[in-house]
C-alpha cells in the first residue's frame, strides 16, 4: 500500500473509542463487539473503523484470533502477542475453544425448552450470490450446530434459542436456522422481508466463551448478556 494511503487510513482510525473489555491480561483480551461494527478492516477508507483497529489503539499489538459477522454482537477473543495468537488459533482449530450464542428466530420451535438437538447440514459458498452460503449436500463442507429452544413468545410467534457451533463455517448459524424454517429476526441475508422487519438488527449474540488459558492452562469462561 502506498505510504500516503497508509497514512490516510491510519488517520481514519486515530482516536477511536476503546472497546468494552470483559477481561484482559498480558496474553489475551475478551472484548464486547456491538452489532454493526466490523471485526477487521474492509476495503476503502470508510471501512477502517473496526474492532481490531479500536483494540490496537488502546492495546498496541493486539491481534485477531477469530471473527464475528458485522451484524452479530458479542464476545470476541484477541491475542496480545504473536505466540498467544498462535496458541489460541490452534485451540480453535482443535475445537478446544467453546462458544455459545443466543438468537431470536421466527416461528415456535416444536422441541420442548431446554432439549438440545443437532443440525448436520453441509454448507457451501453460493458463488453467484456471494457472500451468501447455501446448504449443498454434494459440494458443501460438513457443518454441525447444537441448539435448543429457551422460551417461546407465543404472541409474537418467535422462539429464543441457544446455539453452539461445533464447526465454524461462514454464516453457519444463520444458514442452519434458515434451513430449518426458523430464520433469525433481522437477518438481511437469509430471512424474508417480513422477518427482517421484525427487528432493527440481526438478533444473534455471542454470549459465552470458554477456553484454557494459552499460557497458564487455567480453565476460563466469560458471559455477556444480549441486549434483546
Amino acid at each position: 500500500m502506498p505510504q500516503a494511503e497508509t497514512s490516510a487510513l491510519a488517520a481514519d482510525t486515530a482516536g477511536l473509542p476503546a472497546p468494552v473489555a470483559l477481561y484482559e491480561d498480558a496474553d489475551l483480551l475478551v472484548l464486547c463487539k456491538p452489532s454493526g461494527l466490523l471485526c477487521v478492516p474492509g476495503r476503502g477508507p470508510d471501512k477502517q473503523d473496526c474492532l481490531s483497529a479500536r483494540a490496537q489503539q488502546h492495546w498496541p499489538g493486539a491481534l485477531i484470533v477469530h471473527r464475528l459477522d458485522q451484524a452479530t454482537s458479542g464476545l470476541v477473543l484477541m491475542a496480545r502477542h504473536a505466540e498467544a495468537q498462535r496458541r489460541l488459533s490452534l485451540a480453535f482449530e482443535q475445537r478446544q475453544i467453546h462458544k455459545r450464542y443466543v438468537a431470536i428466530v421466527q416461528g415456535l420451535v416444536a422441541e420442548p425448552p431446554g432439549s438440545w438437538a443437532d443440525i448436520h447440514l453441509p454448507i457451501a459458498a453460493d458463488w453467484e450470490r456471494r457472500p451468501l452460503r447455501v446448504i449443498d449436500a454434494e459440494h458443501g463442507k460438513p457443518s454441525h450446530t447444537r441448539w435448543r429452544p429457551l422460551d417461546h413468545n407465543t404472541a409474537a410467534g418467535t422462539t429464543r434459542v441457544e446455539l453452539e457451533p461445533v464447526t465454524g463455517r461462514t454464516h453457519q448459524l444463520r444458514v442452519h436456522l434458515a434451513a430449518l424454517g426458523h430464520p433469525i429476526l433481522g437477518d438481511a441475508l437469509y430471512a424474508n422481508a417480513a422477518t427482517q422487519a421484525q427487528a432493527p438488527r440481526l438478533l444473534l449474540h455471542a454470549g459465552e466463551l470458554a477456553l484454557a488459558h494459552p499460557t497458564t492452562g487455567q480453565a476460563m469462561r466469560w458471559k455477556f448478556a444480549a441486549d434483546f
